[in-house]
């Protein structure tokens, strides 16, 4: 699995890990059941600490993208192939509770911009 990561970049090392990984989960490159590589693995294949590694699969294992079997290793979960889905019901609810409030497309974006960037 190639995750990219930038030493350079502004983004954290733990979020390009976690985002690379759930774009790689969202896009179906990494399908249900798929093995991830070991904390320790990908943490020495990327040149970055494990503890890095590890929270971004803690926080992946939180929004159900992955799951952890043990020994058995961590993988993609069947949850996560779910998300888009649960992520559109989510917005459809938005929209309808931001027409109901009489708020204008521009301004219920800018209230979700907000909300993502906290």
């Amino acid at each position: 699995m190639r995750i990219g990561y930038d030493p350079h970049s502004d983004v954290a090392p733990f979020e390009q890990v976690r985002s690379g990984i759930a774009e790689r989960i969202n896009t179906g490159e990494l399908p249900v059941g798929a093995k991830l590589p070991t904390v320790r693995a990908l943490a020495a294949d990327l040149g970055i600490a494990a503890n890095t590694v590890a929270k971004s699969y803690r926080e992946l294992e939180r929004a159900g993208l992955i799951e952890t079997r043990g020994r058995a290793g961590t993988f993609v979960s069947a949850t996560g192939d779910r998300s888009r889905a649960r992520a559109a019901a989510a917005a459809a609810a938005y929209a309808r509770t931001v027409r109901d409030l009489g708020l204008d497309a521009d301004e219920a974006l800018g209230i979700v911009r907000a909300a993502l960037e906290s």
